[in-house]
């Protein structure tokens, strides 16, 4: 077995490749969508080549899951960063309607820093080997890196316009994408030096089905399926498409919003980690979603830019604290021979259930009012909360961790 210091050595390099794509995700982010506009695309096809992506990640993540650990996690982490590295060169090289659809099938685009299908579930399931006492830690570092990289990456994307204005022969949005491309190459080169310790053990090694953690994942499934699903409506790109139309924001308004929203996101995932400590997972991932959904469905009655940018900080600050505290949640509830299987599927439910989101949210824009996207994501949200919240507030790990007791898999009242 590799030793402890391999194991800190290989989580450092997962954590160093998180950065490096949460930066491309960020800047691609904020540009993607003026990007796509500028090259002739409509509202609806815009929304299409989003909903690809949310379909590529539903699709290749179950995948993922189910022959990672046989074939070998670090050869499928490597080919999903080259997939990457192509995809986003199609991006910022082509209009082909057909291509970019294709380049999003991949799975290894995202519209969200933190957010990136069959990659995030290897990286989840190579992360999850850390003790039970440091692994709610460990999450809250891995999504706090992807939240302030992915905010410098937003706050980067205005400097295209910033040296067009000194420069006007400067490249399109479009071909500023390839800054993607280039994190996907440096993230491969990461990657290459990963050791054993990233690979399970034979006694772990999962055959892409569960057994005894079948019915815990399956509610887990559902229940992540409807809160992502009201996620869909407000993808970040989205959100720089609803503040360019509705306030006439500029783009590097927006990724300065972004850049911000990104600092509250990783203060609150390290801020995750010592509630969950003291509230326990669960009560982390619902009292801090429930307001987060309250801002969000008062954003649309903002009637001034800065109320709007306020309340979507204010949002920022709490909408993700459930996410490192879910993904610690996920891995703590099930066997250790399970760990890749339980993130692929859970994260395969959550991918599945956005890709009409983004569509519908762009319809409804155009053709309703521009604010039922966010009353929808909101209200479903919230449901979602107190659902979780009812049917998993006395569940336990269905099986003692090999390291450590769990102190905060739920120790919010269950005590009997």
């Amino acid at each position: 077995m590799p030793d402890t210091g391999d194991a800190e050595r290989d989580l450092r390099l997962v954590l160093a490749v998180q950065g490096l794509r949460a930066f491309g995700y960020g800047f691609s982010s904020v540009l993607l969508g003026t990007a796509l506009a500028a090259g002739g695309l409509s509202a609806t096809q815009v929304g299409a080549v989003f909903a690809a992506m949310l379909a590529g990640m539903a699709c290749f993540s179950p995948l993922a899951g189910r022959y990672a650990d046989r074939l070998g996690r670090r050869r499928c982490y490597l080919a999903l960063l080259i997939a990457m590295g192509i995809s986003a060169a199609v991006f910022a090289l082509t209009e082909s309607i057909p291509l970019l659809l294709l380049a999003a099938f991949t799975g290894t685009l995202s519209t969200d820093p933190n957010e990136s299908g069959p990659i995030t579930t290897l990286e989840q399931a190579m992360i999850a080997s850390a003790p039970a006492a440091a692994r709610a830690q460990v999450f809250g570092r891995y999504n706090a890196i992807a939240y302030l990289t992915g905010s410098v990456g937003a706050l980067f994307a205005g400097g295209p316009a910033v040296l067009r204005g000194l420069w006007p022969d400067v490249p399109a949005d479009q071909r500023w994408l390839l800054t993607l491309s280039v994190s996907a190459f440096l993230a491969v080169l990461v990657a290459l030096r990963l050791g054993d310790s990233v690979e399970p053990p034979a006694a772990h090694r999962s055959r892409g089905r569960l057994a005894g953690s079948r019915s815990t994942v399956r509610r887990l499934c559902a229940l992540f399926a409807v809160d992502a699903f009201a996620g869909g409506f407000v993808v970040q790109s989205f959100l720089v498409y609803w503040f360019v139309r509705r306030y006439d924001a500029t783009p590097e308004l927006m990724g300065a919003v972004f850049f911000a929203a990104g600092l509250l996101q990783a203060a609150s995932s390290v801020l995750a980690v010592k509630l969950g400590e003291r509230i326990g997972l669960l009560n982390t991932m619902v009292f801090s979603h429930l307001p987060s959904n309250l801002l969000l469905a008062a954003l649309p009655f903002a009637p001034t830019l800065p109320v709007a940018v306020a309340l979507l900080l204010a949002r920022s600050a709490l909408s993700q604290m459930d996410v490192p505290a879910r993904q610690a949640y996920v891995v703590t509830m099930v066997a250790p021979g399970e760990r890749t299987a339980a993130a692929a599927y859970t994260n395969t439910a959550r991918y599945a259930a956005r890709p009409v989101a983004p569509l519908a949210a762009t319809a409804l824009s155009q053709l309703a009012w521009s604010g039922l996207p966010f009353l929808i994501a909101g209200g479903l949200r919230i449901a979602y909360d107190f659902t979780l919240l009812a049917l998993f507030r006395h569940a336990r790990p269905s099986t003692p961790d090999e390291t450590a007791p769990v102190p905060s898999a739920d120790a919010q009242g269950d005590a009997r």
